[in-house]
């Protein structure tokens, strides 16, 4: 009896030994698989005027590099610097310049934007000017009636605070004046877009190349927002879109960047209604 009860003893020990042998083998096979895919994972994140076409752009480069992921994420222009300075993403995605400390990063214009003042498709209004735009986001101006279209409130919709697109327009359009608190706070520019083509007494901003037949774009100083007037500089909103890291690109993200300025990836921009030129380096 002693013997057999030592025998399975012996036997206990071994199933055992073996497993624990079976769940390392495992958890080292885990590890390094996870290893493997961080290696062939980068983040780029920020505006999200910049997020629609950088998804586009990284589901054309994933098809070319199947093994590789590249996750896309929103949270705003100045999110997305933090993002790149704290090593959080790979890349960071901008739709304003650099300001102060921020102008130390690693940064490529991937693109231009223009900004269009949009309105519902009904309504009747469909030129502005600057001096008007800025009277009605500082309610000054508050019926459409007073700009020459059907007697009505005005309904204000903008972008959240540390948004590019909100940046930009106070900036351009604005004359830096501040936007009244009464404005609607959207945090995207497809939700903006979406507001404003449902009310016919809404005005917004969003990026022109994210203009469809949900809203229209006003002519602003005479001059309608389009391709050609961003190129020749007589539509005023433009902006540019960067990406943003916090050192020299390296791997992965240096040869997504890569692609994204060669002639394939500005065709695709360019598709999707920004303006692309020989990019410029700022170190």
């Amino acid at each position: 009896m002693d013997s057999l009860s030592s025998s399975k003893q012996r036997n206990r020990s071994l199933f055992k030994l073996a497993g624990i042998f079976l769940v390392s083998t495992g958890l080292l096979l885990f590890s390094g698989c996870s290893q493997a895919q961080k290696a062939h994972r980068i983040i780029v994140a920020g505006s999200t005027s910049v997020q629609p076409f950088a998804e586009i752009l990284a589901e054309e480069y994933m098809k070319l590099h199947p093994d590789i992921s590249i996750d896309i994420q929103g949270g705003g222009s100045s999110s997305g610097i933090k993002a790149a300075q704290s090593g959080t993403a790979a890349i960071g995605m901008s739709s304003r310049d650099l300001k102060g400390d921020e102008q130390s990063l690693w940064s490529a214009e991937i693109a231009r934007d223009g900004l269009a003042i949009i309105v519902h498709p009904d309504n009747p209004v469909d030129q502005l000017t600057r001096a008007q735009v800025q009277d009605i986001y500082i309610k000054a101006v508050d019926n459409w009636a007073q700009l020459g279209g059907q007697d009505g409130n005005i309904h204000l919709f903008t972008r959240e605070e540390g948004s590019g697109t909100r940046d930009a327009f106070v900036s351009l359009a604005m004359n830096n004046a501040d936007i009244t608190p009464k404005a609607m706070v959207q945090d995207s520019n497809g939700a903006v877009r979406q507001l404003v083509g449902d009310d016919p007494g809404a005005i917004g901003y969003i990026s022109l190349g994210l203009i469809n037949d949900q809203v229209k774009a006003v002519v602003l100083d005479g001059v309608a927002a389009s391709h050609e007037t961003i190129v020749n500089g007589s539509y005023r909103l433009s902006r540019p879109f960067l990406f943003v890291s916090k050192e020299d690109p390296e791997g992965i993200a240096k040869d997504f960047i890569d692609f994204v300025l060669s002639q394939e990836g500005r065709q695709i921009l360019t598709r999707e209604g920004l303006v692309t030129r020989e990019t410029e380096v700022q170190p």
